[in-house]
């Protein structure tokens, strides 16, 4: 090619438009600029096989081996009842292990001429199993001769690069696409600053683009690997530093609470102390929340660390200094929830300008998006007249008809399910900005905090509050040994029996329409072996009411009730009027019933490690022990299991992240945390490079110190307008 393709330029130009459609379909890449940050996963080497061992459970898995042999079966199956169905088997080697290759019907009579022992080349395809052994069915591969002119220069040099591929795009396809856009890394502009790049002994990107899709030797992989890393920890650290100088720069009203107001008499209510964290957390938000900047604080702690009697001490500081507090829950069951533990706690100090309210009080109200319209009008003129100093709510909190008297402090619980645009939508409720209080209980490694949480300070609670109780979790093996699965059911009526409650969790509800699109297909022999799907809420609640928990009160909670309706069954849970609830994940954060001893968390495997801690904080917060049953029907060897075991093996919230993040790609948890979509990191491990985050922010800040708009680097700007575009494009996607 004599012209070298310019970064913006369109897939669809340089590679046509079928290559392009899949590219952006399936990979998300539009523009030669992507293709070339789509990094390989892997490489591998010319003379040494993949670890056919070590080969993951339902994941595209691209491996290069050689033939051991190869059979053609015929069979009778009820297309071909005369014995003239057919079957190709190949085993492949790579010396660690082995692995079937099927392909069935027309689609033999290619590979059987191609395939024949000895014969090396790569194979890529979803690893499924059969009869207990690993195979591919219908891979795509593509023969290495080593002697073909074209084999030879797509994969130059020794190392062959595997690409993040699709079964509609295989890495080899992708390799040779990038031979096109190659020539256009030259045009890369550096973001780095050069006096950075030169201090850390980093090579420029251009160069860095070509060693990782084409490099000579592990070296060359190396450098451009730590290159790369830094271009995106930089980045991203720049943009969180611009953000905190902002809000540096933004005014605020300091709130310091009157001395005998309404938070002595609530300390002086509370029939406990405070434990040794919450005071040291409270007094770190106290002090913020006098400066005349916004405090923007993340508060993490453990499930039933007592975060929501922090941030409530630190809402009812801001109302005895003249101010307003709204507190935001991700759903309504939750908002619910937090009204009603909030009014609890208060007593007579949540009757503000009621009789039999106390002299300090205050009105407490709650605003979700399925209230009538004559409450949701009494709540708006509370909040506008000043009348009410504490409103709880989900996202309707946001709208625009929603008027504050002075809001002072905005503590958003869960962060994880707002984005940073909604908490900017909040913000701007207020005459000046509000301070922002943002609780998770989610623990988060350091760097992670760090990364997506970068604009925000940190506090933990780390220490439980006296008087929990311990929770003892067990995984429960239902395929190997059923037994073990009666005597669940058999504990949970012995919790009952004991007068205590119980949940059972299912990953479905169950009154999902059948996906007429997947009806209509035809089923291939691997989706025949598909597993089968999670189960459901309103199936596992029938099956236990007639069966192994006949005679005793079982209702249904998911997210798909009418509001009124889940109110009512969380207050009768609550209340005792049920023994087992068996609900889908609405019950994950907050919801509070200290007389829930026992949790069943059917199909476990398909949760997340986070979420399954989550999970499990809900029982055990009497003084009674809890229990936490881990179902599942993943053999012993599998990822799932050990994940399952991890979880059942410690209650220490951070470890169990750090395994999470181990296990699952930053992407997912990044992008879950900051909007739900795909995250922009590609290079950065995000506990791996722990340094080079710590290093960056360190950087970014003398950088953006220096020079708030980064007048003089345009570059970096350029890079910085490319990150926000996407992350804004993913605000409005999830909108």
């Amino acid at each position: 090619m004599d012209a070298v393709p310019a970064l913006d330029e369109p897939l669809k130009k340089v590679l046509g438009p079928a290559t392009a459609k899949v590219m952006a379909e399936h990979l998300g890449l539009h523009t030669v600029g992507d293709l070339l940050h789509h990094y390989p996963r892997r490489y591998e080497e010319r003379g040494q096989l993949t670890h056919l061992a070590d080969l993951p459970m339902d994941e595209h898995v691209t491996v290069v081996a050689q033939v051991a042999d190869a059979r053609l079966h015929t069979f009778a199956s009820a297309k071909a009842p005369r014995g003239k169905g057919q079957r190709l088997e190949v085993t492949i080697t790579d010396g660690s292990g082995r692995l079937q290759l099927v392909f069935f019907g027309a689609g033999v009579h290619k590979p059987h001429k191609e395939l024949l022992p000895g014969t090396r080349a790569m194979f890529a395809g979803k690893v499924s199993v059969f009869n207990r052994r690993l195979q591919l069915a219908h891979p795509a591969y593509e023969l290495l001769r080593g002697d073909a002119e074209e084999t030879v220069e797509t994969w130059a040099g020794a190392l062959i690069p595997i690409y993040p591929a699709t079964a509609k795009l295989e890495s080899w396809k992708i390799g040779k696409a990038l031979q096109t856009v190659l020539p256009g890394a030259q045009e890369a502009a550096d973001p780095l600053p050069e006096s950075l790049r030169a201090g850390r002994g980093l090579i420029p990107l251009p160069e860095a683009l070509l060693k990782i899709h084409r490099p000579h030797t592990k070296a060359d992989v190396e450098d451009a690997r730590a290159r790369l890393k830094w271009d995106e920890a930089f980045v991203l650290q720049v943009a969180l530093a611009r953000r905190r100088h902002a809000d540096g720069q933004l005014p605020a009203v300091a709130r310091r609470p009157e001395p005998d107001g309404l938070l002595t008499a609530f300390d002086d209510r509370l029939p406990f102390t405070l434990t040794e964290g919450q005071q040291k957390v409270s007094a770190e938000i106290f002090a913020d929340l006098a400066t005349e900047h916004p405090m923007h604080r993340l508060l993490q702690g453990e499930v039933g660390s007592g975060k929501t009697l922090v941030a409530l001490r630190a809402m009812l500081a801001v109302v005895d200094a003249g101010g307003q507090a709204a507190m935001l829950a991700p759903t309504e069951v939750l908002a619910q929830q937090h009204h009603r533990s909030v009014t609890e706690m208060m007593g007579e100090l949540a009757e503000g300008g009621m009789l039999g309210g106390a002299e300090a009080a205050t009105k407490v109200v709650l605003l979700t998006g399925s209230m009538g319209a004559a409450a949701r009008r009494h709540a708006l003129l509370d909040l506008a007249t000043g009348e009410a100093g504490l409103v709880i709510g989900t996202h309707a909190l946001i709208e625009d008809k929603v008027k504050f008297h002075d809001l002072g402090l905005v503590v958003v619980d869960e962060q994880h399910r707002f984005g940073v645009e909604q908490r900017d939508a909040l913000r701007g409720k207020g005459k000046q900005p509000p301070h922002l209080l943002v609780m998770t209980a989610t623990p988060i490694p350091r760097t992670v905090a760090m990364t997506v949480f970068g604009d925000l300070e940190t506090s933990v609670l780390d220490q439980l509050p006296a008087g929990r109780s311990p929770i003892a979790s067990h995984v429960v093996p239902a395929a190997d040994k059923p037994h073990f699965l009666a005597r669940a059911w058999e504990r949970v009526r012995e919790e009952v029996a004991n007068g205590h409650q119980a949940y059972v969790v299912c990953p479905r509800i169950g009154d999902e329409e059948d996906d007429p699109k997947k009806a209509g297909r035809k089923k291939s022999p691997e989706d025949e072996a598909e597993k089968r799907p999670p189960l459901a809420v309103l199936d596992i609640a029938e099956q236990l009411a007639r069966g192994p928990l006949q005679g005793l009160r079982v209702e249904v909670l998911h997210g798909r009730m009418q509001p009124d309706d889940k109110d009512a069954v969380m207050r009768r849970f609550a209340a005792g009027e049920a023994d087992v609830l068996v609900a889908t994940t609405v019950i994950e954060v907050g919801v509070n019933v200290p007389n829930a001893t026992a949790m069943v968390i059917m199909d476990a495997d398909r949760f997340g490690v986070s979420q399954l801690h989550q999970l499990r904080g809900r029982v055990g917060r009497g003084s009674a022990p809890g229990l936490c049953l881990l179902v599942t029907e993943m053999p012993e060897a599998s990822a799932a299991r050990q994940r399952l075991n991890a979880v059942a093996a410690t209650l220490d919230g951070f470890e169990l992240s750090r395994i999470d993040l181990e296990q699952r790609r930053e992407g997912d948890v990044l992008g879950q945390a900051q909007s739900g979509t795909r995250s922009s990191l590609r290079m950065l491990t995000v506990i791996d490079d722990e340094e080079i985050i710590a290093e960056a922010r360190e950087e970014a800040a003398a950088v953006v110190a220096a020079d708030p708009d980064l007048a003089d680097l345009p570059a970096l700007r350029t890079a910085l307008d490319a990150l926000l575009d996407e992350e804004r494009e993913q605000y409005l996607e999830k909108g």
